[in-house]
């Protein structure tokens, strides 16, 4: 054994060589890939991919040209034939991994989802940050980073927020049941007037919703930014000009109607004799 390890180690040094030249190639490859698909308008997840799939073709290549040298009987098309029996038990064997594999390659081809896109996967939301062949890493509003496996992402819906530059956003208020409704209407839309995050191309909406337990709901629907916080400055500032408006306007916004359930009382006697104590 020790005498054919020793004729072996200009194989081992030999294959160690490939190993190194081939990791070279690699990184100048990648480069060069990443030069061009730099110059093209590909997304940042397919230049990521190309990289990837770049680099691991090479390895692939370097690994099995190593393989062959230091184990001379070997030929490539029975190296071939062992890597897809191979192939077959590591797939049962690393099934998620190979799911979230091939989940992330799908999800990078897709059109919609780019880095910097604010989604919902599942009760997630936040910003997708990074975008990987096996996880997807989510800056969720809060700040914390959530990593979610790519399949997750595949098979569940996943709501993109920011897929257009405006979005829809519509608030409930409540006027009371004496108040004359036209005119509730016009204070309202006169107090949106003027709004400069409000496109004009796309006017605020005013409906009557619906008959409330205590009062008579509008529904107010306005197009602005789409990111999470375009949402909360433009209803803060759309509350705050419409309750304005109607407390000009002498117009009562109502409480909720609530209404108390009491259980009718049980007589001590009926009570147990500690509960009668107490």
């Amino acid at each position: 054994m020790g005498t054919g390890f020793i004729k072996a180690l200009p194989n081992f040094v030999i294959a160690l060589v490939v190993l190194i030249i081939t990791w070279l190639v690699a990184k100048f490859t990648t480069r060069i890939a990443d030069m061009i698909t730099g110059r093209t308008r590909l997304r940042v997840s397919l230049q990521a991919l190309v990289e990837t799939l770049v680099k691991l073709t090479i390895w692939l290549i370097g690994i099995m040209i190593a393989l062959t040298i230091v184990l001379p009987g070997l030929e490539p098309g029975s190296l071939i034939a062992g890597l897809g029996v191979g192939t077959v038990a590591i797939g049962f064997a690393f099934q998620d991994i190979f799911e979230n594999f091939l989940a992330g390659v799908l999800i990078m081809l897709r059109d919609k989802m780019e880095i910097g896109d604010t989604i919902e996967v599942e009760g997630i939301i936040g910003k997708v940050e990074h975008i990987s062949l096996r996880e997807t890493h989510i800056r969720q509003l809060t700040g914390e980073l959530t990593v979610c496996p790519n399949s997750m992402l595949f098979k569940n819906p996943v709501r993109i927020m920011t897929e257009q530059p405006i979005r829809r956003w519509e608030v409930t208020v409540g006027v009371a049941y004496d108040t004359d409704l036209d005119h509730a209407t016009d204070v309202m839309r006169r107090a949106l007037e003027g709004q400069e995050d409000l496109p004009d191309d796309h006017p605020v909406d005013i409906y009557v919703k619906e008959f409330g337990a205590s009062s008579v709901d509008f529904m107010v629907r306005w197009w602005s930014g789409s990111t999470p916080r375009d949402m909360f400055a433009v209803r803060d500032d759309i509350l705050r000009r419409i309750k304005r408006a109607l407390d000009e306007a002498e117009i009562e916004i109502p409480f909720p109607y609530v209404t108390h359930t009491f259980k009718e009382p049980v007589p001590i006697a009926a009570r147990g004799e500690a509960d009668a104590r107490t």
